[in-house]
């Protein structure tokens, strides 16, 4: 039997790809594997612990569960499209300054659920972040640490990008 291959194009990180994959070829492994962007985590492969969340135009999207042929067209962001450069992304560094990992096997999903949450909500309260986190699982902590590491970082996107005033 022969796999059906397709070509699909998209934008990873911010750089167009273009490749041919297996028809059954997961959006996780097409990362990991093709791209060699192995922040994005495998665990469970059945969608549950959330560890290989990346962004698909802006929105979480479980990769384990998602085919390589469903992100054509669209901007994918995993972890390693975070930084620029040598520049942590605020929400990096709050994590590295506050605790907000352990062993960090979750920790590339934390960071990019909770910037899809700060893309929506500046301002989000414990609840709210522990609500938008909650998709993720972590086996190595109370998850304390990692709502303090948002609620910095959400501090400094504040700062760095004030919401305009429509007042003025």
């Amino acid at each position: 039997m022969v796999a059906k291959t397709r070509t699909i194009g998209l934008s990873v990180n911010g750089a167009s790809v273009t490749a041919d994959v297996e028809a059954r070829l997961t959006l996780a492994d097409f990362l990991r594997e093709e791209l060699d962007l192995t922040g994005t985590h495998l665990a469970c492969e059945h969608g549950v612990c959330g560890n290989c969340t990346v962004l698909v135009d802006g929105a979480s999207a479980r990769s384990c569960l998602m085919f390589a042929v469903q992100a054509d067209g669209c901007a994918v962001t995993t972890v390693e499209g975070l930084a620029r450069g040598d520049q942590l992304h605020p929400l990096q560094e709050s994590f590295w300054e506050n605790h907000g990992l352990q062993c960090g096997f979750c920790t590339p999903a934390m960071l990019l659920t909770s910037l899809e949450l700060l893309g929506t909500n500046q301002s989000p309260s414990d609840d709210q972040i522990r609500e938008a986190i909650a998709g993720v699982l972590c086996r190595c902590t109370g998850y304390q640490n990692i709502v303090k590491s948002v609620q910095v970082a959400a501090g400094r996107m504040r700062t760095a990008n004030p919401t305009p005033n429509p007042t003025r």
